[in-house]
């Protein structure tokens, strides 16, 4: 590879990092923020911590590659300055750190994830003395970012001291600013040299321009505005995007990367190479279903023979020209050809190339332009992820899935119930809207990608149809259940056979597959129940939602879920214990469907066994009823445990308690008195 591909580095503080590479130095885009409930974005230290952005930062700046091919681009959607001083802060503890990684060969290169395994080591350290120091440099500077965040503002030393600050003078409010872009560190300034003496990565902070009229577009407008201000700047060849808390793991994986897209037998057709999406905070059983392990483990290396597996989103090396909307022509580059001329750009100072860059970050700009239609990521979906992928497919090019032993990236997963089910909710939302909208794999990639990616597209796409028949076995059979009606053939009759193979079949064939994939049984239980959990709240309020929002009556929003949680949480978290915390309607459905299935078994037991007295013949004539039922009941004993016997704060709220069971003695009631 000799000195390397350009390689550029993008993160969004509220999900996305990218990584550029070209013959060029490359680029890297950090950004932060979150969505208020009218769909804007908001900077939340307790929801997303500059500390966790910086250490993202670090870990990309740390890579195993030629530093002068480098690049680090922090987006930051909500224009928080205290963002800002947070990367001003790591900008000049990577002078340090930086040396530190490439002399004691360290990975992790994220400064937190790599102290926890010290810390938790056993063995001595040949570098004792460098490593005191250099964590307790990063601890001055954690407690000054947090300090900061906690005070809601920068110290006024600090703001005094740099002029990136004073782009903050004309700041309105997160919603209403100008662009916001400082070049932090580069090749021709004299300060980005580490204490060795070696050339640093770019380093830029950027903040698009937000107007209140104006429609951002959430993540894929972020992302469109990094590409443009990057390829001014650096123009890296390939770019990678990153989760805000998904720090690099395997300094390494961007050569194994490079490797896929540079081969010299099918290189030519790759447009990009995805990641999974890993977690550091999985529990060992795996509550809420978060690791994907059968996704990740078996579907997406089946898609590998089909085309390519999905882009999800985060951990992905691009081709940059192919993002821009490559197909034969390089058609692609003529809106913003004439803002730039690399070749001149490379002459220019500092100031020139931010004052340039900052045209093509205003909001303004993509009117009446091919951006978010044909260029970029494709813009009306929350999804936008999957949806450009798929249209890259469609011009004929291809992905590969990398799956390393050792995880390329670790983030953070959800650790409580509502923020897993918000999540799915998002996920199926964006996958029913792809299927609703003209880029629909059903119809828009007919004839362009195989049949078996097509088939794969729709699955997901089509997960929110899932909820109705899901609904209909958790509802209908245990009413019918308590009153006596069986829906199922008896055990004694031939007919019983075939249901017997479905379900032994099925369940047998989920769990081998399910530990094949590194799971455990209790794993594979807590999977089933998320399976439930999902499809009963999270895709039918996704259903409803998207209907909704089709005919004008919502919005669309992007919902971020909180990267950090209260220390009572976290342990409970860590014992398993489920988290059901503030009363939501999800919760409410989830309760309400629990307590049915209980009060419809108890009720089933009582009148027959005790009133009608035909003893345990019922189970002959009711036996898939009775089991299915059974079943649902002890999914749902986490529930029963959070409505009736949890007093810490984790329970279900006392409100969604009377609720439910309202609505399931309600449902039972009414049922019974029909004739």
């Amino acid at each position: 590879m000799g000195n390397g591909v350009g390689l550029a580095c993008f993160l969004l503080n509220y999900g996305l990092v990218f990584i550029g590479f070209s013959d060029t130095p490359s680029d890297g885009i950090l950004s932060s923020g979150n969505l208020s409930d009218k769909g804007y974005l908001k900077a939340d230290p307790e929801i997303e911590p500059p500390v966790m952005v910086i250490n993202t930062v670090l870990s990309l700046m740390a890579y195993d590659y030629p530093p002068h091919k480098l690049s680090v681009y922090l987006s930051d959607d909500a224009a928080s300055d205290i963002t800002f001083y947070a990367l001003l802060e790591a900008s000049t503890f990577a002078k340090q750190w930086l040396p530190f990684c490439r002399n004691f060969k360290v990975d992790p290169t994220s400064p937190s994830a790599y102290f926890k395994t010290i810390h938790s080591s056993t063995h001595p350290n040949a570098h004792a003395n460098e490593l005191l120091t250099i964590k307790k440099l990063y601890q001055d500077m954690e407690s000054r970012i947090e300090n900061a965040a906690k005070m809601g503002r920068v110290p006024k030393e600090v703001h005094s001291k740099h002029k990136g600050f004073s782009q903050w003078d004309s700041y309105s409010s997160r919603r209403d600013h100008d662009t916001i872009l400082q070049i932090l560190l580069h090749e021709k300034d004299s300060i980005a040299k580490d204490v060795d003496g070696n050339v640093m990565p770019l380093l830029v902070y950027l903040a698009r321009e937000k107007r209140p009229q104006v429609a951002h577009n959430f993540k894929a407008g972020a992302m469109n505005s990094l590409i443009r201000v990057s390829s001014m700047i650096s123009n890296g060849e390939i770019i990678l995007n990153v989760d805000c808390d998904m720090y690099s793991n395997n300094s390494q994986s961007l050569r194994d990367a490079l490797c896929f897209l540079m081969d010299e037998d099918k290189g030519h057709e790759i447009a990009y190479v995805q990641t999974p999406q890993c977690f550091e905070n999985i529990t060992k059983n795996d509550l809420y279903g978060g690791a994907l392990r059968v996704v990740y483990e078996v579907d997406f290396h089946g898609l590998d023979s089909l085309g390519g597996p999905l882009y999800i989103g985060t951990g992905c090396f691009h081709r940059r020209e192919i993002l821009c909307g490559r197909k034969l022509s390089h058609r692609y580059k003529k809106d913003w050809n004439e803002y730039k001329n690399i070749g001149d750009m490379k002459e220019a100072s500092l100031d020139e190339r931010e004052e340039q860059s900052k045209a093509l970050a205003s909001c303004t700009f993509e009117k009446n332009t091919l951006w978010g239609k044909e260029m970029g990521l494709l813009y009306g979906c929350s999804l936008e992820d999957v949806m450009t992928g798929l249209s890259i497919k469609c011009r004929g090019w291809k992905s590969v899935f990398y799956n390393p032993q050792k995880r390329a990236f670790l983030g953070v997963a959800p650790n409580t119930l509502p923020q897993a089910l918000v999540q799915h909710k998002r996920w199926s939302e964006g996958c029913f809207q792809i299927l609703l909208s003209k880029h629909s794999p059903a119809w828009y990639a007919y004839g362009f990608i195989s049949p078996g990616l097509q088939m794969a597209y729709c699955y997901y796409n089509l997960w929110v149809f899932l909820s109705w028949p899901t609904l209909y076995y958790c509802i209908i059979p245990s009413l019918y259940l308590l009153k006596g009606i069986p829906l199922f053939p008896q055990m004694s009759s031939p007919w019983f056979i075939p249901f017997a193979y479905v379900i032994l079949g099925d369940s047998s064939y989920c769990l081998m597959e399910f530990l094949w994939s590194g799971g455990t049984i209790k794993g594979w239980w807590n999977e089933l129940r998320i399976w439930l959990y999902k499809r009963t709240s999270s895709y039918v309020f996704a259903f409803v939602d998207t209907i909704l929002k089709c005919f004008g009556f919502q919005e669309s929003s992007f919902v971020v879920s909180a990267k950090v949680a209260e220390e009572e949480v976290s342990q409970r978290y860590e014992k398993e214990i489920m988290e059901f915390g503030n009363p939501s309607p999800m919760l409410t459905l989830l309760a309400t469907l629990a307590l049915l299935n209980l009060f419809c078994l108890l009720g089933m037991f009582f009148k027959q066994v005790f009133i009608n007295e035909e003893g345990l013949r019922i189970f002959d004539a009711m036996g898939l009823q009775v089991l299915l039922s059974g079943v649902l009941v002890l999914i749902n004993l986490p529930v029963y445990q959070g409505l009736f016997l949890r007093k810490d704060e984790g329970r279900l709220p006392n409100s969604v308690a009377a609720k439910s069971t309202a609505l399931a003695l309600a449902a039972c009631a009414v049922f019974i008195s029909l004739s």
